[in-house]
């Protein structure tokens, strides 16, 4: 039997095949990264713009709860001590998020855990819910009438492009409350963004491995199949299987970058929108990310749309259709030993970065000792 080149051909530059490839080739494993894209590292690739790391797919804010993780990525970079506190402007004004003793004041005046609770749990009596058939039922049903109609119901209408009362309600599953003052986005004892971005860390894990980018998968699938013994694959698995039970659905979304002449434009990272007084989800600013103080900034809108067949996928539509069809897509991959499917497109599953880390340590350990 003729030596295949390659133990692994790894699609996809992302953190999942990029971690994969890094653990792999110290496993002194044979790899090919290749990637459609004219660049590495996925979505969470950075340009640097006006002397600002700047965040080309969104925020990534990375944060994990896990020492193990914590420690695994500092490897390759050092982070910051950059701690998420969006901002929401609904009616023009601002409010602190997740949703807290300051929020609270902002919209209600109530200076105390108990005040805060009182508000709440009449408006969460007084709708009655039993048993949420939908989205908006779901909110109203842990949060009540203010802050769904201020914060939720909207933003995610623009988020899903579609009306709250036809969306599932297990998108929803819990709304945060908290009842201190604290504005910290998230619970996990780790937190920040890697100093010099997320290229620096990509760029080091693959250093000294093979990779090809602008090199599309499907437009010469015979000749990298024929590469190697193993396929890492962390594209869209129904595209892998050429679309053989339907496609899966997503949202796309579109980033609309603009460099401001001026040191300063929002005063924070992260800014949501949650009306429909601007049709964009939330403009990012990303100096803050790093505590920048150039004289320029730039900054991002970002607007959810409906995924096409060539538009970048970002957001699996779990609803009953589509998991139906990714569980045939699911079954059928069962039955290929010498694929690994990881990473968010190829598990139809959104994923946190510190999730995906996990994910790629995990599939190449189980594959390294059933080889």
């Amino acid at each position: 039997m003729k030596e295949l080149k390659y133990d692994y051909l790894i699609v996809g530059s992302g953190l999942f095949g990029a971690v994969f490839a890094h653990e792999a080739n110290k496993a002194g494993k044979r790899c090919l990264v290749i990637d459609k894209r004219n660049h590495a590292g996925g979505n969470v690739f950075c340009e640097h713009i006006a002397g600002i790391n700047v965040h080309s797919y969104g925020a990534h804010i990375f944060h994990t709860d896990n020492k193990q993780i914590w420690d695994y990525i500092n490897q390759f970079a050092s982070f910051n001590h950059y701690v998420n506190s969006p901002l929401a402007c609904s009616g023009n004004k601002i409010y602190n998020l997740p949703f807290n003793m300051n929020t609270f004041y902002q919209l209600w005046g109530t200076k105390t855990p108990a005040e805060a609770r009182y508000i709440l749990n009449q408006q969460i009596t007084s709708l009655n819910i039993k048993d949420p058939a939908n989205l908006e039922e779901q909110a109203l049903s842990l949060v009540g009438t203010t802050i769904y109609e201020k914060f939720i119901k909207h933003y995610t209408e623009k988020q899903w492009g579609r009306d709250a009362r036809y969306l599932p309600a297990f998108i929803i599953k819990r709304i945060p409350l908290r009842f201190t003052y604290n504005n910290n986005y998230f619970n996990d004892r780790y937190q920040g963004i890697p100093i010099g971005g997320y290229n620096s860390i990509i760029d080091k894990m693959l250093s000294g491995i093979e990779t090809r980018l602008t090199s599309d998968f499907f437009k010469d699938r015979q000749f990298y199949e024929s590469l190697a013994n193993k396929i890492v694959f962390t594209g869209k698995i129904d595209e892998f299987y050429n679309f053989r039970f339907g496609p899966l659905h997503y949202r796309s979304l579109k980033f609309v970058h603009e460099v401001l002449d001026m040191e300063d434009y929002q005063g924070n990272a992260v800014v949501n929108y949650c009306d429909t007084s601007a049709p964009f989800t939330r403009i990012i600013e990303h100096k803050h990310f790093e505590f920048g103080q150039q004289s320029k900034t730039v900054v991002t809108k970002e607007y959810s749309y409906e995924g096409t067949s060539d538009a970048e996928p970002y957001y699996p539509v779990n609803d009953p259709g589509n998991m139906s069809r990714f569980k045939l897509y699911q079954q059928i991959s069962s039955n290929e030993p010498n694929v690994i499917f990881g990473g968010r497109l190829a598990e139809y599953k959104y994923y946190d970065m510190h999730q995906i880390i996990a994910s790629a340590l995990k599939k190449l350990q189980m594959n390294l000792e059933w080889n």
